[in-house]
């Protein structure tokens, strides 16, 4: 027989208590509220931010305080039509906004995964990607409607162009990132690149992915309106600069509230997707949200 020893001095360590189903799903739910309600705190802000300023500012007829974009929108005799107005060009906008911020993510996500398994692509790719990235959006612009035409495809590479890099560079350096014992750990058991990618690099740069993801959204909305302004003629961005164009105040700040709130919802929907994914997927990264 073998007799172990043990040091009465050395305290072994209590592993952590299992979550049942039902603690796990309280412990996300209270995630989503903390989400929600950082949602309508940021709204809430801005609100006060803008009725604050209008009023300091001081000029009624130039400004419109969050009041006056209501009745425009829901109180006055042709609130319906200003809806439908809004409404049209919103849908345009979305669009737009959406296959870029998909198209570019998904680009980025890919092109980060062959950097990672390949380092000479990365190493003549990259440079060429920031010296890009540095060109002003609004110097491109022509050129990228030049190229692709005045249409869907044009809106769509300016909303891509704006959520690829950010995307390519924090998800690049989140795959980097993961401690080498785990992936020592890996290749001691024979496991190929792609699969370590797969197992441990992609689910440890998920947080990464996602933070990407919420400061990409908002700004996929601005490309989609930049495409509008300088090539398009059609949806949100359109009609923002043609109702400062003709002085139609009232609808040039409703147009504008409902972008800002536009770009609230889409930050507030990924954090929300973030915690559902990262409870699933890699419960030890899970983002606190204050």
């Amino acid at each position: 027989m073998t007799a172990v020893l043990t040091d009465p001095d050395v305290s072994i360590p209590t592993p952590p208590p299992i979550e049942t189903g039902q603690q796990q799903a309280w412990r996300i739910t209270k995630r989503l509220l903390r989400v929600l309600l950082g949602g309508l705190i940021s709204f809430a802000v801005a609100m006060f931010v803008w009725w604050l300023l209008v009023k300091l500012v001081d000029k009624p007829r130039q400004t419109r305080t969050p009041d006056q974009v209501w009745n425009y929108l829901f109180g006055s005799k042709a609130a319906a039509a200003n809806r439908q107005e809004m409404i049209e060009s919103g849908k345009v906008t979305m669009r737009d906004a959406a296959l870029g911020f998909f198209g570019g993510t998904i680009a980025a996500v890919i092109l980060s995964c062959v950097f990672v398994l390949k380092r000479s692509i990365e190493q003549a790719t990259m440079p060429l990607a920031m010296a890009l990235r540095t060109v002003p959006l609004v110097a491109l612009t022509p050129l990228i409607a030049l190229i692709f035409g005045r249409d869907l495809l044009a809106v769509t590479v300016i909303a891509g162009i704006v959520t690829f890099f950010p995307t390519l560079v924090n998800v690049t350096l989140a795959l980097r990132s993961v401690p080498h014992e785990q992936l020592d750990l890996l290749r001691a058991y024979g496991a190929s690149n792609p699969l370590t990618l797969r197992k441990v690099q992609f689910p440890s740069a998920l947080p990464a992915l996602f933070a990407s993801a919420r400061i990409a959204a908002p700004l996929a909305l601005i490309g989609a309106m930049l495409a509008e302004w300088l090539a398009t003629g059609k949806g949100m961005g359109y009609l923002i600069l043609q109702s400062g164009a003709t002085f139609k105040i009232d609808r040039l700040w409703a147009a504008t509230f409902l972008v800002t709130l536009a770009s609230v919802i889409l930050y507030t929907v990924i954090s929300a997707i973030e915690t559902l994914v990262l409870a699933r997927y890699a419960p030890g990264k899970s983002r606190r949200v204050l």
